[in-house]
């Protein structure tokens, strides 16, 4: 399986952001030979019930075109985070829309605690407003400063500024959520939304030691790309392997 370029409007300043994020992502893999392996990565996303999913993720077998419909509707949110050991349970929102306070809540009270036992780590978050939230920065910069990468402003403490737009350099685009949507929407599909987050689970569990071992290889093969081409385009290919994972 040949994961297409992401077709999404880039500026030149994106491009110049991304290229300086992973110049100096390489300074410091350079320094550490194990930095990468220390970043903890997180996204969220929104499934669907077998009533409301993606066209792209279903299929109707049959003789002839049923021209079948399906209402087009959000569930709650899902949080999930990604280590090169480990895939983080995931976390589900009971809200529809994931607000800073939630989001901060989701930090504090669930992922926070896992961490505890790893003596070195680094906590990437992207753009997202919910990210931006004045309280989840001030929440990182007291117990993570500078051991975080997001968006910041003039008082906070993070170890790099996320560059925006760029999908290729997180493993959740490029492979994770993909990965789980095409185990998780098959026949029979979910039902409801108890069934929906039983084989969210089950995919994440799925997820074992040699797949991440292969995936953090690919994200720094991608980090060097954007190093080496210089590209004023967004021309990231992956062919990571997926044949073995699927």
């Amino acid at each position: 399986m040949v994961f297409k370029p992401y077709h999404i409007q880039m500026s030149d300043e994106d491009h110049r952001h991304r290229l300086d994020f992973c110049l100096q992502l390489q300074d410091l893999m350079s320094f550490d030979g194990h930095f990468l392996e220390k970043v903890q990565f997180s996204d969220k996303a929104t499934f669907h019930v077998s009533s409301a999913v993606k066209w792209r993720n279903v299929r109707i077998w049959g003789p002839e075109n049923p021209h079948a419909y399906v209402k087009h509707q959000h569930d709650s949110p899902k949080v999930c985070a990604i280590s090169s050991q480990k895939v983080y349970s995931p976390f589900f929102s009971a809200e529809e829309t994931v607000i800073g306070m939630t989001y901060l809540d989701m930090l504090q009270l669930w992922l926070m605690p896992q961490l505890q036992n790893i003596p070195t780590f680094i906590f990437q978050q992207d753009g997202s407003p919910t990210h931006f939230h004045c309280e989840v920065h001030q929440y990182l910069n007291t117990v993570l400063p500078g051991c975080w990468i997001g968006h910041a402003s003039g008082n906070d403490q993070p170890l790099m500024l996320w560059t925006p737009r760029s999908p290729g350099i997180t493993p959740y685009d490029f492979f994770l959520w993909g990965y789980i949507k095409d185990r998780v929407f098959i026949p029979p599909l979910p039902h409801d939304l108890m069934n929906l987050k039983a084989q969210i689970t089950a995919a994440v569990k799925n997820i074992d030691a040699p797949v991440l071992m292969h995936l953090w290889q690919e994200l720094e093969y991608c980090i060097n790309a954007c190093r080496v081409t210089r590209v004023k385009k967004n021309l990231f290919q992956f062919s990571c392997g997926c044949e073995q994972f699927h």
